[in-house]
């Protein structure tokens, strides 16, 4: 074949690799919440598989975060496959009504889950690129009959029938600069920014305790910060968000339909007006650099106006995106938007929906160009942030059950949750007495394990 665009004598589909997909396994890339259903499942339908995890141990990324809270209840965080086969394994499976730490949900959960499915589970296995054998992205012809091509951290190489990429977010953070793009300096400053959610109340608390905090995002994850923040004696803090005020960020108070989380907006509220946290809108991250004072961090709007703060310490709460980068020789049809798929963006849109309005979704708006790839779980939702454990698992069920050849199934997709998210009020409530105020992150999927605030009538102090 020609090395050039024109005059080849063969044509490009003519070189086809031999290797076929028979028998071949089904790789699941990830061995969180998600992925462990999906292998789950095709455990059940007698599929071969393997999953991939990039971490030392089953749910690395949650164990990242163990300290939080998950929004609901352990009945809402298990898929039916996954009870299923623990249940067969002896498994002592917790309280229904409790809400679990990250950390239970390891330990209680997903490592018995990865126990069960045996060393099929295969940890410190990274995924480098995934592609078809022997096509890039652009051969056609013959492309659906070869199997697709893994390729890991360590140059070992894998071949499957099919990919369910479960691989999460939690890798890819968004920036801290408000247009998208890094601020200037933040790769820099990155000893001193730390992204969602750090153990300020136990593992991260010396590197916070009196030290001033500036917190940038105007999400949950961001306010269970700042109200662990305020609990710490001697820490000044500023939170910076780029509306011009805060009422979405704190939600509907005693309105709001789920309890714990207008209760997190309402302490979140009076923590402001007291003065204990200093709130600064209109803020849009441009600079960061180290100055003798600290970390000075300059906001820029469209106009140029400038203004500073200089802090010891940045928390970056500004959500995640995916990151698509291992599946750039595959044939994805991505929303210019979400980066979601065409067919689910309109579904899982924001502007338009909470994580209890988006309808029930399974392989079809799953589906790529690319046969035989899926991205779900939270990946599959691209960057918004209306996503429930319960959902991905019901898109684990539904492509699954296409792979076994089982379209009816597949397409008989259902989704039962309340309107704003999956919480019961009586429980918040009785577990906030024993292990402190839950706090809703990340579209109602995780909570903060925080003691009560009581703040003072007057003044900029905070007692409790």
């Amino acid at each position: 074949m020609s090395d050039g665009c024109c005059g080849a004598t063969t044509p490009l589909e003519a070189e086809r690799p031999t290797l076929k997909s028979d028998g071949l396994p089904v790789v699941v890339i990830g061995a969180g919440p998600v992925g462990l259903a999906a292998a789950a499942h095709l455990a059940e339908r007698g599929l071969d598989f393997l999953v991939l995890e990039a971490g030392g141990q089953a749910g690395a990324s949650i164990a990242r975060w163990g300290h939080v809270r998950v929004f609901s209840p352990w009945r809402y965080n298990i898929d039916a496959a996954a009870r299923r086969l623990l249940d067969a394994a002896g498994w002592q499976a917790p309280d229904d009504e409790w809400l679990p730490t990250g950390a239970e949900l390891v330990e209680h959960y997903l490592a018995p889950l990865a126990k069960a499915l045996g060393d099929r589970v295969r940890p410190n296995a990274r995924v480098a690129g995934i592609t078809r054998a022997g096509f890039d992205r652009v051969r056609t012809d013959g492309r659906e009959s070869v199997p697709f091509l893994i390729r890991l951290a360590g140059g070992e190489e894998l071949h499957a029938r099919a990919v369910i990429d479960a691989s999460g977010t939690y890798a890819s953070p968004n920036v801290l600069g408000a247009s998208g793009l890094p601020a200037h300096g933040e790769a820099e400053a990155a000893a001193f920014i730390d992204h969602a959610l750090p153990d300020v109340l136990g593992a991260d608390r010396a590197a916070y305790e009196g030290r001033r905090t500036l917190v940038v995002g105007a999400g949950h994850s961001a306010a269970t910060t700042l109200l662990a923040l305020a609990e710490l004696p001697d820490t000044p803090i500023t939170w910076a968000i780029r509306a011009g005020e805060a009422t979405r960020a704190y939600g509907g108070g005693d309105a709001d339909a789920l309890p714990a989380r207008g209760a997190l907006g309402t302490r979140l509220h009076a923590l402001v007006e007291s003065g204990r946290i200093t709130l600064l809108t209109g803020f849009h991250t441009h600079r960061v650099r180290r100055t003798a004072e600290g970390v000075e961090v300059t906001s820029r709007t469209s106009s140029g106006a400038e203004r500073a703060i200089t802090v010891d310490r940045v928390v970056s709460a500004t959500g995640y995106r995916p990151d698509h980068s291992i599946a750039a020789e595959l044939r994805l049809d991505l929303d210019p938007v979400l980066g979601a798929t065409r067919a689910l963006a309109p579904l899982i849109d924001p502007n338009r929906h909470s994580c209890g309005t988006v309808p029930p979704h399974g392989v079809d708006e799953l589906a790529h160009p690319e046969p035989g790839y899926y991205a779900v779980g939270v990946k599959s939702y691209g960057r918004a942030p209306t996503f429930l454990m319960a959902t991905g698992y019901e898109q684990a069920r539904s492509v699954v059950a296409a792979l076994a050849g089982d379209w009816e199934a597949a397409r008989d997709v259902r989704l039962d949750l309340p309107e704003t998210g999956v919480c019961s009020s009586s429980l918040a409530e009785a577990q906030e007495r024993r292990v402190g105020l839950a706090t809703g992150v990340a579209g109602g999927l995780l909570a903060g394990p925080l003691p009560l605030v009581t703040v003072a009538s007057s003044g900029g102090g905070c007692c409790g």
